[in-house]
């Protein structure tokens, strides 16, 4: 199946707004519907959309990487092999961001961010072909960076901040979500039936962990896996986006999309007759990670999918989105990348000027920032330097 560009497209438009408002997060003058709401507050904030939709797009991707590696000759084995490499990373990485903090009278949080994105790099990084007489120097630098890390863990641990679980971080929810999604596609074997009731199951798991209808004493507690971040709901955005991907391999034509579009439309609206009846129960909550959050946001990603399809597949103005062509297709170097900007930032002791970080000036400087982070990352992909998980 030729490559569709709206999948790119739609993680590329998401990147690039998750970095805006990972930036403008503590501004002054921001709108309060622009924010992350608070615990108990019954709202969706426009930053509250963001991660869902990047569950969402992950989802979509879970096929198309795992049916490329089957073209490509991989066993199962092999296959079961990736998605666990791959989740591992994700859950690693997002552990490491979440324990980042410095030590008073040691490392800093900005020293400990810099040499963590470093053991990123040595670990996961793009290395060039070489010759099977210079692999070794691979092999010694993913060894440098996977001490690097251990001694970043020891070192936090001997003064008294040990490493925690806790929420796990973006990067370890989205790691655990990959990795279920990934295993009931390879135990459905990909169909597209099968993919679909797993789904349904999964949005079932979500209603039935908020409500509290499987008690914790009994022994079928564990159907809902309570070790496993997210409460089901995280799953169900990605398997959403398992499906979404699936129903376009069936049903999309560029010539004739109309059935596969309107498709995405009714899964939309159903989704919102069903954050409605929610809404009545729980509130929309993108922290407690509430029924309605998730089917609110589902309401509006199948919709907006089919408007990204129809605009770039069948109408063919993905030109229009080259500049973010490198947030889609390096999306974990475009994230990790301000952790070094900020860091260096503050270690040189720069500042923005007070206007920039208030009101409409700070979102411009918010929106502008993100795009530059974009085009640092397509520069360093052209230089070769990316992670790779």
């Amino acid at each position: 199946m030729k490559r569709i560009a709206a999948v790119d497209i739609f993680r590329a438009i998401t990147m690039l707004l998750m970095l805006f408002v990972n930036d403008f997060a503590g501004m002054k003058g921001i709108p309060h519907w622009m924010m992350h709401a608070g615990m108990e507050e019954d709202m969706m904030g426009f930053s509250d959309l963001i991660f869902p939709a990047f569950l969402f797009c992950m989802g979509m991707s879970v096929p198309l990487a795992l049916q490329s590696r089957e073209r490509k000759g991989d066993s199962l084995s092999q296959r079961i092999n990736y998605v666990v490499q791959r989740s591992f990373a994700l859950i690693i990485m997002g552990l490491f961001s979440l324990n980042s903090g410095g030590v008073s009278g040691g490392l800093s949080h900005q020293w400990f961010l810099l040499l963590m994105v470093v053991g990123f790099f040595l670990v996961w990084g793009v290395y060039p072909k070489c010759e099977r007489n210079q692999r070794f120097i691979i092999k010694a630098l993913k060894l440098l960076g996977v001490l690097l890390l251990l001694g970043l863990v020891v070192y936090k641990d001997m003064h008294g901040k040990p490493f925690h679980i806790g929420w796990w971080g973006i990067l370890g929810l989205i790691g655990w979500t990959y990795a279920v999604c990934a295993f009931i596609y390879l135990f459905t074997q990909g169909r597209l039936k099968s993919c679909v009731v797993a789904w349904v199951a999964t949005l079932l798991l979500c209603v039935l962990n908020h409500a509290s209808l499987i008690p914790e004493t009994f022994s079928s507690r564990v159907v809902l896996l309570p070790f496993i971040p997210g409460g089901w709901t995280h799953h169900a955005l990605g398997m959403s986006g398992v499906v979404c991907t699936l129903l376009m391999q069936r049903y999309a034509d560029r010539l004739h999309p109309k059935r596969f579009l309107r498709l995405l439309c009714v899964l939309g609206i159903t989704m919102l007759l069903f954050a409605f009846v929610a809404h009545q129960v729980w509130i929309i909550s993108k922290i407690q990670a509430t029924p309605s959050w998730l089917f609110y946001s589902l309401a509006l990603f199948f919709p907006l999918f089919a408007l990204c399809y129809w605009l770039t597949d069948v109408k063919g103005k993905a030109g229009w989105f080259v500049f973010l062509k490198p947030a889609g297709e390096a999306t974990l170097t475009c994230y990790i990348l301000p952790y070094v900007w900020y860091s260096v930032q503050q270690l040189l002791g720069l500042s923005w000027p007070v206007a920039l970080c208030f009101g409409f000036f700070g979102l411009f400087k918010a929106f502008c920032f993100a795009l530059l982070i974009v085009w640092l990352t397509g520069w360093l992909v052209k230089g070769k330097v990316k992670l790779k998980v």
